[in-house]
């Protein structure tokens, strides 16, 4: 999907745009991240379940599509964990 979306990337940072902005001293990176992670959650849980007619047909299919999701998931959480390690002190300075 990335590769036929010429705005994927442009959508995707203006959620880490807005994710960044929320962090304070009183709301910390893991707070904002678990708020991100449960607003994707329910956002596609509300695009999955926009796409049947009944609740019957949502349910017959909500475990392919949670496959989808979490496989998608683990595939975009490892390509980007993959790119820090390889450019870790290009985009975090080192903690000493």
């Amino acid at each position: 999907m990335k590769k036929e979306d010429p705005t994927f990337y442009k959508r995707a940072d203006e959620h880490i745009r807005l994710s960044n902005n929320q962090v304070s001293k009183e709301v910390g990176r893991g707070m904002v991240s678990a708020s991100f992670l449960y607003s994707a959650a329910r956002f596609n849980a509300y695009v999955s379940a926009s796409s049947f007619k009944s609740s019957k047909e949502f349910i017959e299919a909500k475990e392919v599509t949670m496959k989808y999701f979490m496989d998608e998931y683990k595939n975009m959480l490892e390509e980007n964990m993959d790119d820090y390690i390889l450019n870790f002190s290009k985009y975090l300075k080192p903690k000493n």
